[in-house]
């Protein structure tokens, strides 16, 4: 597991979280899975408007998990196929009402991060992946066009790094690197 090193003292569970590629073939427990999704269902939104919806597939469940894997991008299926769990993450981008609401993306990203947090809570590991085919999954999975697809996550125990093949192997072992606070946060205004 890579823990994060970091310059400041942030919460272990935070450490703990990467995006690994190697996925243990153990399912995920069905109560386990809904955890993580209760989790999010708790994230802060605009308006308390819960702007996410998730489609889930569990490996095991072959012809939906196959319909997951197929909206992938060819650099994400050689990997995610072997994940015990496949998410696609979907941001309701209108009101009820039909006005646009511009805090969905947002709000599911706030969301996706209380899902992931929970998750490396319980020993699991996330990998977010935007590399896939958004036309695809609104067709295959019959989207109504208020639902925007954002982002897909493989979802599942860690698995032995050496299971994958190149260039997928190197990048598991790539140490983990984060821009600096000092290059993220200004106070007051941006450098000139």
């Amino acid at each position: 597991m890579k823990h994060a090193t970091t310059t400041f003292p942030v919460l272990e569970t935070i450490r703990k979280r990467w995006s690994p590629r190697a996925f243990a073939s153990y399912p995920v427990a069905p109560d386990t899975l809904q955890q993580v999704f209760e989790a999010a269902s708790w994230a802060a939104s605009a308006m308390n408007e819960q702007p996410w919806r998730y489609i889930y597939a569990h490996h095991a469940d072959k012809e939906a998990f196959a319909k997951m894997v197929d909206c992938l991008l060819p650099g994400n299926q050689p990997w995610a196929q072997h994940a015990p769990v496949l998410i696609l993450a979907l941001a309701k981008t209108q009101y009820d009402n039909g006005s646009p609401n511009g805090a969905a993306l947002h709000d599911l990203g706030l969301a996706n991060g209380n899902l992931i947090l929970e998750a490396t809570a319980l020993g699991l590991h996330g990998h977010f992946m935007g590399g896939f085919d958004r036309a695809k999954a609104q067709a295959t999975f019959q989207l109504p066009d208020s639902l925007q697809p954002a982002v897909m996550i493989a979802l599942g125990y860690l698995g032995d790094a050496e299971q994958l093949e190149e260039p997928f192997l190197s990048r598991e072992k790539t140490p983990r690197q984060r821009k600096s606070v000092a290059e993220i946060a200004f106070h007051q205004h941006l450098p000139a």
